[in-house]
């Protein structure tokens, strides 16, 4: 748990300003830790002895790409690092959930039921490792944090590619004795099966409360390990057999991640449903807790005997509140911090965060009013009737579909930096944790058809691999384009939701005998999880299926365009595809604003069109509306700590009205900007969040709005763009306004 930071812990590590203490170790420290944004995250430093090693710096840098390799699913998210600085560090998400070791000493081992589960989770988590190349080597109750959407591995201090030259000296033993791999502990090579044989202990700990080869001197369990046969005491007598195999000596008998996975758990349910309720109750009070941690730091010794510290700067406990928490379906506030480049709004004032620690401008010759943009960059066309309007985005790249290229774009200068020749166009592609995913014709044929698949693309270009996923049949073409109905619809984990179809061939738009369907696939294995029908669209329709689509815990929440202009909110059940609950999106004159991003947190949707609303996940019922009247753009959410309404900020522009803040609980407005012009406010797109600033464009301008103070206007920037999104990476924050043909780049605060 968080304690206070020491006398001599430094106040801020990059950007990133520390707030408490996690842990310290022989090789380092973590903090919590906050940005400008007020985004909490957790922040690991090496010790000063250690980074004084090239080969302790090696060490840590390894455990940064490993940790990236993982990725936000199965670990904690990067979000920034830097190894070459004298204190090298690293940010990641901050994970709400207690590691393993602590959730079976407070909550007692867990059911049967729950190790499976977690078995299963876990698998997942070494299995993207071993596919990498990378091991653990350290895989132990404390290295897992226990989310209520699955087990996140961290700590991969002595993670190293299979195969790599050892960083340790000859005859030496890494790891943790209770959970090391024969192999491993006599200075073997530790292979993906010595992850597997770890596991196993892992499971033995959480099924009984302590592992398969006791407690004792490092030496004793060593020897237990290498010669001695597992305790399987208090384990449930069905998991034995399985945990046995992976148990065995000979590393070439234990099962893969993926045969081990298949033994464990079928695959049904959500892993929250598996735990047991004292465990998920932890979960809650963490996700409670950690918006109340307040910086603490102890005092320094005093220069002499008789000096007393003032009482000011003495410790004092971190403020936590325990309240109940168990959430319907088991959906916490895990989402609301595992997202990179999302904007926070801070409800609690503590003069920390919420933008404010971008107070001061970089200069006072800067431009504030009626300002050119930061670069521009202009090819052919880059929006279109169809597809999402706004560019994809990845750590260092502004990723931009263009018909048959796609471009990478330097976010510094805008400047082209690769391009690459494709068969799919915007609505066909995604961005999800710096992968990109491509939908396109396959180029596995199979009897002569050819199958539409998911082309997998890393953040340098290179192409990595390709899953069939299903045959469309004939479908038609529209200026050469292939697969022009196949739409990717949404990307979530391993999973892919993608309208897809077969289609008579004719030259324009669909035909009213067209069969499409809305279908959920498996990226690894291309096996279809289910099939929905959609309805037909009349001849010479060009009109895609989808307006915008967002995976909130169970929920696929889409907008689906009907005919004449018509929206309808169609919710599904992720697990079935079967609709939870679906209305129409009523004052809708034109659908295209409607593909922006949804504003969604993990209890409510927001709409806009003839008034605000705020519609219920679960069962869609209204919560609240604004008054009718006014016409308001597609809302942007911003949630402090992501599991309630209550902790929501609903943004929207209002025609005639102007930019304004709304309680996303009561639908109570919290404030509106300070200037009376407002005519011309644009409704046609959904506002871009800062920390600083909210953005929207009236007439000729791009509006930057102080989010805090008198909410007068800070900032004005010249455009000709109606659409926007925003840009982050550990360099650059730009607000992207993208054209017809062209793409502007502003600053973002």
């Amino acid at each position: 748990m968080p304690s206070p930071l020491t006398h001599d812990d430094p106040a801020a590590l990059g950007p990133y300003r520390l707030v408490a203490r996690l842990g310290s170790g022989g090789m380092g420290t973590v903090y919590v830790a906050r940005s400008a944004g007020g985004r909490t995250l957790a922040l690991k430093t090496m010790h000063a002895a250690v980074a004084a090693d090239p080969a302790g710096r090696t060490r840590f840098r390894l455990e940064i790409d490993a940790a990236r390799v993982i990725g936000g699913q199965f670990g904690a998210k990067v979000v920034d690092a830097d190894p070459y600085a004298e204190t090298p560090w690293l940010a990641t998400e901050y994970v709400l959930g207690p590691p393993l070791d602590e959730a079976v000493e407070n909550s007692g081992p867990l059911t049967e039921r729950a190790v499976r589960a977690l078995g299963a989770g876990l698998c997942a988590a070494l299995g993207q490792l071993h596919r990498s190349d990378v091991v653990h080597r350290d895989l132990k109750p404390s290295n897992i944090i226990v989310t209520a959407y699955g087990p996140k591995v961290i700590d991969f201090g002595i993670a190293r590619a299979i195969g790599d030259i050892h960083l340790t000296h000859t005859g030496s033993a890494v790891g943790t004795p209770a959970f090391m791999s024969p192999e491993q502990a006599t200075s073997q090579e530790h292979t993906a099966a010595g992850d597997v044989f770890a596991l196993a202990g892992v499971l033995v700990y959480a099924a009984r409360g302590s592992g398969p080869f006791g407690h004792g001197q490092p030496a004793d369990l060593l020897y237990r390990v290498r010669y001695g046969e597992p305790d399987f005491s208090g384990v449930p007598a069905a998991l034995v057999p399985v945990l046995a195999q992976c148990l065995d000596k000979d590393p070439a008998r234990r099962p893969s991640t993926d045969q081990l996975a298949a033994q464990l758990h079928d695959g049904r349910g959500e892993f929250v449903e598996h735990l047991p309720p004292a465990l998920l109750g932890e979960i809650g009070r963490r996700a409670v807790d950690v918006w109340q941690i307040a910086p603490q730091r102890t005092a320094a010794p005093p220069v002499t005997p008789d000096t007393t510290p003032p009482a000011s700067t003495a410790a004092r406990p971190l403020g936590t509140s325990r309240r109940g928490f168990l959430a319907a379906g088991g959906a916490v506030a895990v989402a609301a911090l595992a997202g990179g480049g999302a904007w926070w709004w801070s409800s609690r004032d503590t003069g920390q965060g919420s933008g404010k620690g971008e107070a001061v401008d970089k200069g006072a010759t800067e431009q504030r009013f009626n300002a050119d943009p930061v670069w521009e960059y202009t090819r052919g066309q880059l929006t279109d009737d169809w597809g999402p309007s706004v560019p994809y985005v990845t750590d260092d790249v502004i990723v931009v579909p263009n018909g048959a290229e796609t471009y990478g774009l330097r976010p510094s200068d805008g400047v082209q930096e690769w391009k690459r020749l494709t068969d799919s166009r915007w609505w066909q592609y995604a961005v999800v944790d710096n992968q990109e995913y491509q939908l396109s014709a396959s180029e596995h044929v199979e009897h002569d058809r050819q199958p539409v698949g998911v082309t997998f693309w890393d953040k340098s270009q290179k192409y990595t691999r390709q899953t069939p996923l299903w045959f469309p049949g004939t479908v038609f073409e529209i200026d050469g384009i292939p697969e022009y109905g196949q739409q990717l619809v949404r990307m979530d984990g391993t999973t892919v939701y993608a309208a897809v179809g077969s289609a008579k061939s004719h030259d324009y738009g669909f035909h009213a005998s067209d069969r499409y369907t809305l279908r959920a696939a498996d990226v690894r294995t291309g096996k279809t999880l289910w099939s929905k029908p959609l309805p037909r669209r009349p001849d010479k329709s060009t009109r895609l299926h989808f307006l915008a689509a967002e995976v909130v815990g169970k929920r696929l929440v889409t907008l689906q365009e009907m005919d004449k202009n018509a929206v309808r909110i169609v919710v599904r059940d992720v697990a079935s595809g079967d609709v939870v609950w679906e209305r129409p999106y009523a004052g809708v004159k034109n659908p295209r604003p409607l593909r922006s991003p949804l504003a969604v947190d993990d209890t409510h949707l927001y709409i806009g069109g003839d008034q605000l609303i705020a519609l219920r996940l679960s069962d869609g019922k209204q919560m609240w509306a604004s008054e009718k009247g006014t016409e308001f753009s597609p809302p942007t959410v911003v949630s402090s700590a992501g599991s309630s309404a209550g902790s929501s900020v609903v943004y929207a522009v209002g025609k005639g009205y102007g930019f304004a803040a709304v309680d996303g609980r009561s639908g109570k407005l919290r404030w509106k900007e300070a200037s009376p012009e407002v005519s011309d406010a644009s409704t046609a797109w959904c506002p871009v969040i800062g920390t600083r600033y909210g953005y929207y464009r009236n007439g000729q301008l791009l509006r930057a709005v102080e989010l805090t103070g008198k909410h007068e206007i800070g900032r004005t920037y010249k455009v000709t763009s109606s659409t926007y999104a925003y840009f982050e990476d550990k360099k650059h924050r730009l607000v992207l306004g993208v054209g017809d043909t062209s793409m502007r780049a502003y600053p973002l605060k």
